[in-house]
């Protein structure tokens, strides 16, 4: 399997279900396993255990929060199935005891394809083609009602906070799907070399982004932390522990690449010192958080 460079990684926010969650992922998806699990003492949610975990070569992270945020389809992940028999298979066990939006079937925008929202309340899309890339997963953001015309401007300003950002495909709306003259129906685009979709709707779907699904920014040095804090900040929201919003509403998490090594490998009254001195944080510093 090629390696997957990335610099962004998908952070799902559970009520209590991440164990759970993860290990049916991880069991259903070829290339996948659990790489880690730690249970953070003490947070504003409680004690809170976090897990990262691979799908398809693409690492997640997953965390019991509480039920201050719910997951929703704002955010989906898109499936490069490869084949007939691998959709059909993901679509059965994914729609089991979940809610499906578009049923497996002939699309003009795909031969073959389904949209779910699975038990969790994960949303995947699934195409039976498969992708020229070894990222099979693709986090896709969707821009709806008020927001339905703006996936040109989102897209352009995400690019400008990332190097080695390159647009790759533009698709642009009919008039008959209601959205502003010259509007992008859907893009494709890399953000330090990860792939991500954006998709416009008209439509006021009654969910929008929120912390329950989050892009986690893996930065080497606080020059970097600081960049990015700067640049994805402008015109949104700082928030506790390294958390912000940028302009659109989307959650980012902007963190040391070490971070997982930090709170992974540690435990007992290390790891507390580390979350003492990170939970009254907002922009997170480094150096702070080592000498913890």
């Amino acid at each position: 399997m090629a390696e997957i460079h990335q610099k962004i990684v998908p952070h799902l926010w559970f009520d209590h279900q991440a164990a759970e969650a993860v290990h049916y992922y991880v069991s259903l998806f070829t290339e996948s396993e659990l790489t880690g699990s730690v249970v953070l003492p003490a947070t504003p949610s409680g004690d809170a255990e976090v897990f990262s975990f691979t799908l398809l070569g693409s690492r997640f992270m997953a965390i019991n929060g509480g039920p201050s945020f719910r997951i929703n389809p704002s955010i989906s992940f898109f499936v490069y199935c490869g084949s007939d028999r691998e959709i059909e298979r993901l679509y059965d066990e994914l729609s089991r005891d979940g809610e499906v939006m578009f049923p497996l079937d002939s699309y003009p925008w795909a031969r073959r394809y389904a949209f779910i929202q699975d038990r969790f309340g994960v949303a995947w899309q699934l195409d039976a083609d498969p992708i020229v890339s070894a990222q099979k997963i693709v986090p896709t953001i969707l821009l709806g009602g008020t927001k339905g015309g703006l996936v040109r401007e989102a897209m352009r300003f995400w690019s400008s906070c990332f190097h080695d950002s390159r647009i790759l495909l533009e698709a642009r709306a009919d008039p008959s799907t209601g959205l502003p003259e010259g509007s992008l129906l859907f893009a494709q685009f890399k953000l330090g070399g990860y792939l991500l979709n954006a998709m416009s709707s008209p439509l006021d779907h009654g969910y929008d982004f929120n912390e329950a699904v989050s892009l986690m920014v893996e930065c080497s040095s606080q020059e970097e932390i600081d960049d990015f804090w700067q640049k994805l900040g402008a015109g949104g929201s700082e928030q506790p522990c390294g958390w912000l919003k940028d302009r659109f509403g989307l959650s980012w998490q902007v963190v040391p690449a070490e971070m997982n090594e930090l709170i992974f490998q540690s435990g007992g009254e290390k790891l507390e010192r580390i979350l003492r001195v990170m939970l009254p944080m907002k922009k997170l510093d480094m150096e702070a958080l080592r000498n913890a």
